[in-house]
């Protein structure tokens, strides 16, 4: 990871060291730092362009939302919430940052395609929510390079699932997506990123895996 700490706050040196190794384990073809680094990126042009009610919290929920990653698990998300929730109060016992509130945001993306705008409350923690989750999202409106390696790369983590199933399972996930009447939760991210995104899933279910 080439630059994992906060601009809020610098990570702890063995907290940093930790959450590289969480991310070295498993081997990963997608979720693994360069997602995290990506993340960070549109972290930081929220914060330029809208701001953040939580600045730390929404950085912490980038930084391990994926900590804990296996493609044969389903409770990764809840995992990787107790792995942040646990090193918050070992490295950061004192920062002063609402654990909780960073675990839920890591347990929302468990929910990635079933919310909708509508299920957040209106106010800045729900905005918070809305962008953390598109920006995790973000990667379906990159362009066709960027995301036939992101397909690619799902496709590598799911090796041990037979390719037939796996296709089917993952034209099944896309095309749900594209039968939303809004692929991304806040305004600014539908309005900045839905046609790419649309043309990229419907490239993608129309291609023969």
């Amino acid at each position: 990871m080439s630059n994992p700490e906060s601009t809020v706050f610098p990570l702890p040196p063995e907290m940093q060291a930790a959450l590289e190794s969480a991310y070295a384990t498993p081997p990963r073809a997608y979720h693994n730092l360069g997602h995290v680094e990506t993340l960070l990126r549109h972290f930081d042009e929220v914060a330029a362009r809208d701001g953040w009610a939580q600045p730390v919290e929404v950085r912490l929920a980038i930084l391990y939302h994926d900590a804990i990653y296996d493609a044969r698990a389903g409770d990764n998300e809840a995992r990787s919430a107790e792995l942040a929730v646990e090193s918050i109060a070992c490295w950061l016992p004192d920062a002063g940052i609402d654990a909780g509130r960073v675990a839920d945001l890591i347990r929302l993306t468990a929910r990635h395609g079933q919310l909708s705008a509508d299920d957040f409350a209106d106010d800045p923690h729900a905005d918070d929510a809305r962008r953390f989750l598109d920006c995790d999202m973000a990667i379906l409106a990159a362009d066709d390079v960027a995301f036939d390696a992101y397909d690619r790369g799902i496709a590598a983590e799911y090796r041990h699932v037979p390719r037939w199933l796996y296709a089917v399972n993952r034209r099944r996930f896309l095309k749900s997506l594209l039968a939303r009447p809004r692929i991304y939760l806040d305004d600014g991210f539908h309005a900045r990123l839905d046609a790419q995104a649309r043309h990229n899933l419907r490239r993608a279910v129309t291609t023969k895996r």
